[in-house]
Protein backbone atom coordinates (compact mmCIF):
# COMPACT_ATOMS: atom_id res chain seq x y z
CA UNK A 1 0.00 0.00 0.00
CA UNK A 2 1.25 3.10 -1.16
CA UNK A 3 1.56 5.93 1.91
CA UNK A 4 2.22 9.09 2.32
CA UNK A 5 2.76 9.84 5.79
CA UNK A 6 5.91 8.60 7.59
CA UNK A 7 5.74 9.46 10.73
CA UNK A 8 3.44 7.35 12.80
CA UNK A 9 6.47 5.44 14.55
CA UNK A 10 8.68 8.62 14.66
CA UNK A 11 6.16 11.54 15.77
CA UNK A 12 3.13 9.46 17.32
CA UNK A 13 5.91 7.48 19.56
CA UNK A 14 7.24 10.76 20.52
CA UNK A 15 4.00 12.03 22.05
CA UNK A 16 3.90 9.05 24.83
CA UNK A 17 4.16 10.59 28.29
CA UNK A 18 5.77 8.06 30.47
CA UNK A 19 4.40 8.23 34.03
CA UNK A 20 6.28 5.92 35.53
CA UNK A 21 10.37 5.82 36.68
CA UNK A 22 12.68 2.83 36.99
CA UNK A 23 12.91 1.53 33.60
CA UNK A 24 11.17 -2.45 32.88
CA UNK A 25 12.63 -5.53 33.82
CA UNK A 26 10.80 -8.58 32.42
CA UNK A 27 11.93 -11.64 33.15
CA UNK A 28 10.84 -15.06 32.11
CA UNK A 29 11.00 -19.04 31.01
CA UNK A 30 9.47 -20.22 28.49
CA UNK A 31 10.14 -23.94 28.33
CA UNK A 32 11.21 -25.47 24.77
CA UNK A 33 12.26 -21.95 23.30
CA UNK A 34 14.99 -22.12 21.01
CA UNK A 35 18.60 -20.50 21.65
CA UNK A 36 17.67 -17.52 19.08
CA UNK A 37 16.64 -13.92 19.32
CA UNK A 38 13.16 -13.01 20.54
CA UNK A 39 11.24 -9.30 20.20
CA UNK A 40 9.92 -7.76 22.67
CA UNK A 41 7.21 -5.04 20.72
CA UNK A 42 3.94 -3.04 21.28
CA UNK A 43 0.61 -3.30 18.62
CA UNK A 44 0.46 -0.53 16.89
CA UNK A 45 -2.88 -0.25 15.73
CA UNK A 46 -3.48 -4.09 14.93
CA UNK A 47 -1.56 -4.47 11.82
CA UNK A 48 1.26 -2.83 12.80
CA UNK A 49 3.64 -3.22 15.94
CA UNK A 50 7.01 -1.57 17.20
CA UNK A 51 9.66 -3.35 18.38
CA UNK A 52 10.83 -2.02 21.95
CA UNK A 53 13.58 -4.54 22.43
CA UNK A 54 15.24 -7.69 21.72
CA UNK A 55 16.91 -10.77 24.12
CA UNK A 56 17.99 -14.09 23.24
CA UNK A 57 16.57 -16.57 25.05
CA UNK A 58 19.17 -19.46 26.81
CA UNK A 59 19.45 -23.14 26.20
CA UNK A 60 16.81 -23.09 29.04
CA UNK A 61 14.19 -20.73 27.17
CA UNK A 62 14.93 -18.53 29.81
CA UNK A 63 14.85 -14.54 28.67
CA UNK A 64 15.26 -11.21 30.14
CA UNK A 65 14.13 -7.46 28.57
CA UNK A 66 15.86 -4.55 30.77
CA UNK A 67 15.70 -0.41 30.17
CA UNK A 68 16.35 2.31 31.45
CA UNK A 69 13.12 4.08 30.54
CA UNK A 70 9.66 2.74 31.21
CA UNK A 71 7.69 1.19 28.29
CA UNK A 72 5.09 3.20 26.92
CA UNK A 73 1.82 0.71 28.06
CA UNK A 74 -0.04 -1.25 26.02
CA UNK A 75 -0.50 -4.97 24.56
CA UNK A 76 3.41 -6.23 23.78
CA UNK A 77 3.99 -9.42 22.00
CA UNK A 78 6.46 -11.62 22.23
CA UNK A 79 8.18 -12.23 18.69
CA UNK A 80 10.26 -15.60 17.38
CA UNK A 81 12.82 -14.38 14.74
CA UNK A 82 9.94 -15.32 12.23
CA UNK A 83 7.61 -13.41 13.45
CA UNK A 84 5.55 -15.55 15.07
CA UNK A 85 3.71 -14.59 18.09
CA UNK A 86 4.73 -16.43 21.08
CA UNK A 87 2.95 -14.94 23.72
CA UNK A 88 1.58 -11.69 24.54
CA UNK A 89 1.78 -9.44 27.56
CA UNK A 90 0.17 -6.08 29.31
CA UNK A 91 2.42 -3.42 30.07
CA UNK A 92 0.80 -0.65 32.54
CA UNK A 93 2.01 0.45 35.59
CA UNK A 94 3.76 -2.95 36.51
CA UNK A 95 7.43 -2.99 34.57
CA UNK A 96 9.16 -5.59 37.10
CA UNK A 97 7.36 -8.62 36.79
CA UNK A 98 8.56 -12.53 35.35
CA UNK A 99 6.53 -15.05 33.99
CA UNK A 100 6.78 -19.15 33.40
CA UNK A 101 5.60 -21.32 30.67
CA UNK A 102 6.14 -23.72 28.04
CA UNK A 103 5.32 -24.16 24.24
CA UNK A 104 3.66 -26.82 24.45
CA UNK A 105 0.51 -24.79 26.07
CA UNK A 106 1.72 -21.30 26.47
CA UNK A 107 -1.76 -19.86 27.72
CA UNK A 108 -2.78 -23.05 30.08
CA UNK A 109 0.36 -23.05 31.51
CA UNK A 110 1.17 -19.48 32.01
CA UNK A 111 2.34 -18.33 35.38
CA UNK A 112 2.64 -14.49 36.31
CA UNK A 113 4.43 -12.64 39.42
CA UNK A 114 4.26 -9.29 40.53
CA UNK A 115 2.14 -7.86 37.81
CA UNK A 116 -1.57 -8.17 39.05
CA UNK A 117 -3.03 -6.39 35.17
CA UNK A 118 -0.68 -9.95 33.52
CA UNK A 119 -2.35 -12.10 35.96
CA UNK A 120 -6.05 -10.71 35.12
CA UNK A 121 -5.17 -10.75 31.60
CA UNK A 122 -4.06 -14.89 31.58
CA UNK A 123 -6.82 -16.05 34.03
CA UNK A 124 -9.56 -14.69 31.80
CA UNK A 125 -7.78 -15.84 28.84
CA UNK A 126 -7.01 -19.80 31.08
CA UNK A 127 -10.81 -19.37 32.17
CA UNK A 128 -12.48 -18.77 28.52
CA UNK A 129 -9.86 -21.89 27.17
CA UNK A 130 -11.91 -24.00 29.38
CA UNK A 131 -15.00 -23.23 28.23
CA UNK A 132 -13.82 -23.63 24.24
CA UNK A 133 -12.48 -26.65 25.51
CA UNK A 134 -15.99 -27.86 26.31
CA UNK A 135 -17.96 -26.11 23.03
CA UNK A 136 -15.50 -28.00 21.27
CA UNK A 137 -15.92 -31.49 22.74
CA UNK A 138 -19.82 -30.84 22.52
CA UNK A 139 -19.58 -30.03 19.02
CA UNK A 140 -18.06 -32.62 17.87
CA UNK A 141 -20.54 -35.26 19.33
CA UNK A 142 -22.80 -33.18 17.59
CA UNK A 143 -20.97 -34.29 13.75
CA UNK A 144 -21.77 -37.80 15.01
CA UNK A 145 -25.32 -37.26 16.43
CA UNK A 146 -27.83 -33.89 16.38
CA UNK A 147 -29.74 -33.42 19.40
CA UNK A 148 -31.57 -30.72 21.47
CA UNK A 149 -29.84 -31.47 24.79
CA UNK A 150 -26.20 -31.22 23.17
CA UNK A 151 -26.94 -28.15 21.25
CA UNK A 152 -28.42 -26.14 24.75
CA UNK A 153 -25.24 -27.39 26.71
CA UNK A 154 -23.57 -25.21 23.76
CA UNK A 155 -25.96 -22.33 23.72
CA UNK A 156 -25.52 -21.78 27.81
CA UNK A 157 -21.57 -22.20 27.56
CA UNK A 158 -21.62 -19.63 25.06
CA UNK A 159 -24.00 -17.93 27.38
CA UNK A 160 -22.02 -18.11 30.36
CA UNK A 161 -18.57 -16.57 28.16
CA UNK A 162 -20.77 -14.12 27.30
CA UNK A 163 -21.45 -13.32 31.10
CA UNK A 164 -18.06 -13.97 32.06
CA UNK A 165 -16.29 -11.63 29.76
CA UNK A 166 -18.87 -8.65 30.88
CA UNK A 167 -18.61 -9.41 35.07
CA UNK A 168 -14.87 -9.94 34.31
CA UNK A 169 -14.39 -6.57 32.64
CA UNK A 170 -16.74 -4.74 35.53
CA UNK A 171 -15.29 -6.04 38.06
CA UNK A 172 -11.49 -4.84 36.77
CA UNK A 173 -12.70 -2.00 35.56
CA UNK A 174 -9.22 0.29 36.98
CA UNK A 175 -6.88 -1.91 35.31
CA UNK A 176 -5.39 -1.57 31.73
CA UNK A 177 -6.49 -5.10 31.14
CA UNK A 178 -10.28 -4.13 32.07
CA UNK A 179 -9.97 -0.95 30.28
CA UNK A 180 -9.23 -3.19 27.28
CA UNK A 181 -11.64 -5.66 27.87
CA UNK A 182 -14.31 -2.83 28.41
CA UNK A 183 -13.01 -1.21 24.88
CA UNK A 184 -13.95 -4.59 22.88
CA UNK A 185 -17.59 -5.25 24.61
CA UNK A 186 -20.78 -4.46 22.42
CA UNK A 187 -22.99 -1.85 23.47
CA UNK A 188 -26.30 -3.12 25.14
CA UNK A 189 -29.23 -2.31 22.54
CA UNK A 190 -32.47 -2.40 24.42
CA UNK A 191 -35.63 -3.29 23.02
CA UNK A 192 -35.89 -2.28 19.39
CA UNK A 193 -39.74 -0.11 18.72
CA UNK A 194 -41.98 -2.34 16.15
CA UNK A 195 -43.16 -1.18 12.69
CA UNK A 196 -46.80 -0.82 11.41
CA UNK A 197 -46.25 -4.45 10.20
CA UNK A 198 -45.54 -5.68 13.72
CA UNK A 199 -41.94 -6.59 12.91
CA UNK A 200 -39.36 -4.99 14.64
CA UNK A 201 -37.91 -1.95 13.15
CA UNK A 202 -34.21 -3.50 12.40
CA UNK A 203 -33.10 0.37 10.63
CA UNK A 204 -33.77 1.64 14.52
CA UNK A 205 -31.90 -1.16 16.05
CA UNK A 206 -29.00 0.09 13.46
CA UNK A 207 -29.50 3.29 13.78
CA UNK A 208 -28.76 3.12 17.96
CA UNK A 209 -26.04 0.91 17.48
CA UNK A 210 -23.93 3.20 15.46
CA UNK A 211 -24.90 5.71 17.62
CA UNK A 212 -23.75 4.46 20.63
CA UNK A 213 -20.51 2.00 18.93
CA UNK A 214 -18.03 4.04 20.69
CA UNK A 215 -20.10 4.08 24.23
CA UNK A 216 -17.22 1.75 25.45
CA UNK A 217 -14.15 3.14 24.41
CA UNK A 218 -12.25 5.33 26.53
CA UNK A 219 -11.03 7.44 24.50
CA UNK A 220 -8.40 9.65 27.22
CA UNK A 221 -6.82 6.47 27.49
CA UNK A 222 -4.10 6.59 24.93
CA UNK A 223 -2.39 3.16 25.94
CA UNK A 224 -5.12 1.92 23.67
CA UNK A 225 -3.79 3.08 20.73
CA UNK A 226 -0.91 0.17 21.24
CA UNK A 227 -3.43 -2.36 21.33
CA UNK A 228 -5.09 -4.01 18.60
CA UNK A 229 -8.57 -2.82 19.63
CA UNK A 230 -8.29 1.13 18.43
CA UNK A 231 -7.97 0.03 14.28
CA UNK A 232 -10.26 -3.02 14.65
CA UNK A 233 -13.08 -0.61 15.95
CA UNK A 234 -12.29 1.89 13.52
CA UNK A 235 -12.08 -0.81 10.56
CA UNK A 236 -15.52 -1.71 11.13
CA UNK A 237 -17.28 1.90 12.10
CA UNK A 238 -16.08 3.11 8.93
CA UNK A 239 -16.16 -0.30 6.94
CA UNK A 240 -19.28 -2.03 8.27
CA UNK A 241 -21.54 0.23 9.87
CA UNK A 242 -21.07 3.72 7.16
CA UNK A 243 -22.36 3.54 4.00
CA UNK A 244 -19.70 3.51 1.23
CA UNK A 245 -20.11 7.65 -0.12
CA UNK A 246 -18.04 10.22 0.64
CA UNK A 247 -20.79 12.26 2.69
CA UNK A 248 -21.25 9.57 5.02
CA UNK A 249 -17.63 8.80 5.31
CA UNK A 250 -16.50 12.28 6.31
CA UNK A 251 -19.52 12.58 8.24
CA UNK A 252 -18.36 9.54 10.32
CA UNK A 253 -14.58 10.26 10.51
CA UNK A 254 -15.66 13.90 11.87
CA UNK A 255 -17.29 12.14 14.89
CA UNK A 256 -14.49 9.41 15.31
CA UNK A 257 -12.03 12.26 15.52
CA UNK A 258 -13.98 15.27 17.64
CA UNK A 259 -14.54 12.02 20.22
CA UNK A 260 -10.52 11.76 20.33
CA UNK A 261 -9.94 15.27 20.68
CA UNK A 262 -12.52 15.49 23.53
CA UNK A 263 -11.02 12.83 24.94
CA UNK A 264 -7.36 15.24 25.47
CA UNK A 265 -5.10 12.76 24.33
CA UNK A 266 -2.77 13.44 21.95
CA UNK A 267 -1.72 10.17 21.25
CA UNK A 268 -5.22 8.89 20.58
CA UNK A 269 -5.87 12.29 18.36
CA UNK A 270 -2.71 11.51 16.66
CA UNK A 271 -3.51 8.13 15.53
CA UNK A 272 -7.38 8.38 14.39
CA UNK A 273 -6.37 11.30 12.32
CA UNK A 274 -3.70 10.18 10.47
CA UNK A 275 -5.09 6.18 10.45
CA UNK A 276 -8.16 7.87 8.84
CA UNK A 277 -6.50 9.89 6.81
CA UNK A 278 -3.90 7.39 5.63
CA UNK A 279 -7.14 4.93 4.76
CA UNK A 280 -8.68 7.53 2.67
CA UNK A 281 -5.55 8.49 0.59
CA UNK A 282 -5.41 4.94 -0.26
CA UNK A 283 -9.35 3.80 -0.60
CA UNK A 284 -11.12 0.28 -1.20
CA UNK A 285 -14.03 1.97 -2.66
CA UNK A 286 -13.69 4.02 -5.74
CA UNK A 287 -14.26 7.48 -6.00
CA UNK A 288 -14.14 9.00 -2.01
CA UNK A 289 -11.31 10.44 -2.88
CA UNK A 290 -12.57 13.81 -1.58
CA UNK A 291 -12.58 12.36 2.11
CA UNK A 292 -8.97 12.21 1.77
CA UNK A 293 -9.14 15.98 0.72
CA UNK A 294 -11.32 17.07 3.92
CA UNK A 295 -9.57 15.16 5.92
CA UNK A 296 -5.94 16.47 5.15
CA UNK A 297 -7.29 20.12 4.97
CA UNK A 298 -9.14 19.98 8.36
CA UNK A 299 -6.68 18.45 10.30
CA UNK A 300 -3.43 18.62 9.25
CA UNK A 301 -3.73 22.27 7.36
CA UNK A 302 -5.79 23.82 9.62
CA UNK A 303 -3.29 22.71 12.44
CA UNK A 304 -5.15 20.09 14.66
CA UNK A 305 -3.43 17.27 14.05
CA UNK A 306 -0.67 17.28 16.99
CA UNK A 307 2.52 17.02 14.93
CA UNK A 308 5.06 19.37 14.06
CA UNK A 309 6.39 18.05 10.61
CA UNK A 310 6.37 21.14 8.53
CA UNK A 311 7.53 18.19 5.49
CA UNK A 312 4.87 16.53 5.90
CA UNK A 313 2.07 19.01 6.33
CA UNK A 314 4.06 20.78 2.47
CA UNK A 315 3.73 17.35 0.95
CA UNK A 316 -0.02 17.12 2.13
CA UNK A 317 -0.67 20.43 0.69
CA UNK A 318 0.53 19.88 -2.67
CA UNK A 319 -0.98 16.16 -2.93
CA UNK A 320 -4.64 18.32 -2.30
CA UNK A 321 -3.62 20.96 -5.06
CA UNK A 322 -3.26 18.17 -7.39
CA UNK A 323 -6.10 16.19 -6.70
CA UNK A 324 -8.54 18.48 -6.04
CA UNK A 325 -9.22 19.64 -9.47
CA UNK A 326 -9.71 15.67 -10.36
CA UNK A 327 -11.79 14.35 -8.34
CA UNK A 328 -15.03 12.84 -9.13
CA UNK A 329 -17.76 15.20 -10.32
CA UNK A 330 -15.50 17.74 -11.06
CA UNK A 331 -14.63 18.55 -15.00
CA UNK A 332 -11.33 17.36 -16.44
CA UNK A 333 -8.68 19.70 -17.00
CA UNK A 334 -7.95 20.93 -20.26
CA UNK A 335 -5.37 18.40 -22.13
CA UNK A 336 -4.51 18.69 -25.72
CA UNK A 337 -1.04 16.86 -27.35
CA UNK A 338 -0.31 16.01 -30.60
CA UNK A 339 -1.26 12.98 -32.96
CA UNK A 340 0.60 10.11 -35.01
CA UNK A 341 -0.15 12.95 -38.11
CA UNK A 342 1.01 16.49 -36.08
CA UNK A 343 -2.81 17.69 -35.58
CA UNK A 344 -3.58 19.00 -31.99
CA UNK A 345 -5.98 16.43 -30.36
CA UNK A 346 -7.73 18.24 -27.16
CA UNK A 347 -9.95 15.86 -24.73
CA UNK A 348 -12.89 18.52 -24.81
CA UNK A 349 -13.51 18.22 -28.40
CA UNK A 350 -13.66 14.58 -28.51
CA UNK A 351 -17.79 13.71 -29.61
CA UNK A 352 -18.89 10.59 -27.21
CA UNK A 353 -20.83 9.99 -24.73
CA UNK A 354 -18.06 8.27 -22.66
CA UNK A 355 -14.39 9.41 -23.02
CA UNK A 356 -11.95 6.90 -21.48
CA UNK A 357 -8.83 8.65 -20.63
CA UNK A 358 -5.78 6.57 -19.74
CA UNK A 359 -2.09 7.73 -18.98
CA UNK A 360 0.59 5.06 -19.70
CA UNK A 361 3.94 4.77 -20.73
CA UNK A 362 4.70 2.68 -23.58
CA UNK A 363 7.27 0.70 -22.15
CA UNK A 364 5.29 -0.08 -18.61
CA UNK A 365 5.28 -3.58 -18.00
CA UNK A 366 1.43 -2.88 -16.39
CA UNK A 367 0.47 -0.58 -19.32
CA UNK A 368 0.87 -3.68 -21.63
CA UNK A 369 -0.20 -6.32 -19.43
CA UNK A 370 -4.03 -3.71 -19.18
CA UNK A 371 -3.67 -3.08 -22.79
CA UNK A 372 -5.69 -5.95 -24.29
CA UNK A 373 -7.95 -5.88 -21.69
CA UNK A 374 -8.46 -1.91 -22.70
CA UNK A 375 -8.99 -2.42 -26.21
CA UNK A 376 -11.54 -5.77 -25.83
CA UNK A 377 -13.54 -2.79 -23.65
CA UNK A 378 -13.29 -0.41 -26.64
CA UNK A 379 -14.63 -2.96 -29.13
CA UNK A 380 -16.59 -4.58 -27.33
CA UNK A 381 -18.53 -0.78 -26.32
CA UNK A 382 -17.60 1.73 -29.29
CA UNK A 383 -20.68 1.71 -30.17
CA UNK A 384 -23.27 0.46 -27.71
CA UNK A 385 -22.38 2.66 -25.30
CA UNK A 386 -20.68 5.23 -27.42
CA UNK A 387 -16.79 5.24 -26.14
CA UNK A 388 -13.95 6.43 -27.28
CA UNK A 389 -10.52 6.44 -25.69
CA UNK A 390 -7.73 9.38 -25.75
CA UNK A 391 -4.69 7.33 -24.97
CA UNK A 392 -1.82 9.92 -23.47
CA UNK A 393 1.34 9.02 -23.81
CA UNK A 394 3.39 10.04 -20.53
CA UNK A 395 6.85 9.03 -21.87
CA UNK A 396 9.52 10.87 -23.75
CA UNK A 397 9.82 8.73 -26.71
CA UNK A 398 7.91 9.19 -29.74
CA UNK A 399 9.40 6.37 -31.57
CA UNK A 400 8.53 3.98 -28.45
CA UNK A 401 4.75 5.99 -28.41
CA UNK A 402 4.53 4.96 -32.75
CA UNK A 403 5.37 1.47 -32.14
CA UNK A 404 3.25 0.80 -29.11
CA UNK A 405 -0.17 1.80 -31.46
CA UNK A 406 0.99 -0.14 -34.62
CA UNK A 407 2.05 -3.16 -31.82
CA UNK A 408 -0.92 -3.23 -30.10
CA UNK A 409 -3.43 -2.21 -33.62
CA UNK A 410 -5.02 0.18 -31.61
CA UNK A 411 -5.19 3.11 -34.08
CA UNK A 412 -8.41 3.66 -33.44
CA UNK A 413 -7.76 5.25 -30.47
CA UNK A 414 -7.24 9.03 -30.39
CA UNK A 415 -3.56 9.11 -29.66
CA UNK A 416 -1.73 11.98 -28.22
CA UNK A 417 2.36 13.10 -27.41
CA UNK A 418 3.31 16.17 -25.79
CA UNK A 419 6.08 17.25 -28.34
CA UNK A 420 6.89 20.15 -26.17
CA UNK A 421 7.04 18.58 -22.60
CA UNK A 422 5.02 20.98 -21.42
CA UNK A 423 2.86 18.92 -18.99
CA UNK A 424 3.65 17.54 -15.68
CA UNK A 425 1.47 14.54 -15.78
CA UNK A 426 2.45 13.55 -12.05
CA UNK A 427 2.08 17.13 -10.73
CA UNK A 428 -1.57 18.27 -13.69
CA UNK A 429 -2.73 14.73 -13.48
CA UNK A 430 -1.60 13.46 -10.52
CA UNK A 431 -0.13 10.32 -13.23
CA UNK A 432 1.65 8.67 -10.15
CA UNK A 433 2.05 5.02 -11.69
CA UNK A 434 0.40 3.96 -15.44
CA UNK A 435 -1.70 3.84 -16.36
CA UNK A 436 -3.94 6.17 -14.65
CA UNK A 437 -7.26 5.77 -16.37
CA UNK A 438 -10.19 8.35 -16.22
CA UNK A 439 -14.12 7.83 -17.18
CA UNK A 440 -15.22 11.18 -18.61
CA UNK A 441 -19.24 11.52 -19.23
CA UNK A 442 -20.41 13.04 -22.36
CA UNK A 443 -20.11 16.74 -20.88
CA UNK A 444 -16.23 15.61 -19.88
CA UNK A 445 -17.11 15.76 -15.75
CA UNK A 446 -14.90 12.59 -14.05
CA UNK A 447 -17.17 9.94 -13.09
CA UNK A 448 -14.45 7.47 -12.49
CA UNK A 449 -10.72 7.59 -11.69
CA UNK A 450 -7.30 5.00 -10.83
CA UNK A 451 -9.83 2.64 -12.57
CA UNK A 452 -8.09 -0.85 -13.63
CA UNK A 453 -8.31 -1.27 -17.16
CA UNK A 454 -10.03 -4.75 -16.15
CA UNK A 455 -12.46 -3.21 -14.26
CA UNK A 456 -13.93 -0.82 -16.73
CA UNK A 457 -16.88 -3.35 -18.00
CA UNK A 458 -17.93 -3.65 -14.87
CA UNK A 459 -18.29 -0.25 -13.96
CA UNK A 460 -19.78 0.89 -17.00
CA UNK A 461 -23.10 -1.39 -16.12
CA UNK A 462 -22.85 -0.42 -12.85
CA UNK A 463 -22.84 3.39 -13.94
CA UNK A 464 -25.12 2.49 -16.92
CA UNK A 465 -27.57 1.04 -14.07
CA UNK A 466 -27.65 3.95 -12.15
CA UNK A 467 -28.49 6.46 -14.70
CA UNK A 468 -31.47 4.36 -15.44
CA UNK A 469 -32.88 4.22 -12.02
CA UNK A 470 -32.23 7.55 -11.41
CA UNK A 471 -34.06 8.18 -14.59
CA UNK A 472 -37.10 6.34 -13.61
CA UNK A 473 -37.55 7.80 -10.23
CA UNK A 474 -37.42 10.89 -11.89
CA UNK A 475 -39.92 10.16 -14.24
CA UNK A 476 -42.36 8.55 -11.44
Amino acid sequence: MRTLFFFPFLVLMGLTTLAQNGGYNIKGTIKGLRPEPFTLAHYFGFSQYVVKDTAVADANGHLTFTGDKPLPGGVYMLLSPTKRRVAEFIIGNEQHFSFSSDTLNVVGNMKIENSPDNELYYKYQQQIAGYNTEINVLAAQMKMRQDVLTQTKINNLRRQIFDYYRSFAQENATTLTGKIMKANAEVDLPPAPKRPDGRVDSVWLFQYYKAHFWDNFDFSEERLVRTPTLQRKLDRYMGELTFQHPDSLIQASDVVIEKALKGGSKEMQAYCIWYLTNKAENPSVMGIEQVFVHLAEKYYLGGIMPMTDSSTVQNIRQKINVMKPLLVGKTMPALSLTDTTGQLRSVADVKAKYTVVVFYDPDCSHCRQSTPALKAFYEKNKKTLDVQIFAASVARAPDQWKKYIREFGVQEWIHGYDYSFRIDFRKDFDVVNTPMIYVLDQDKKIIARRLPAEELDGFMDFYEQRLAREKSMKVK
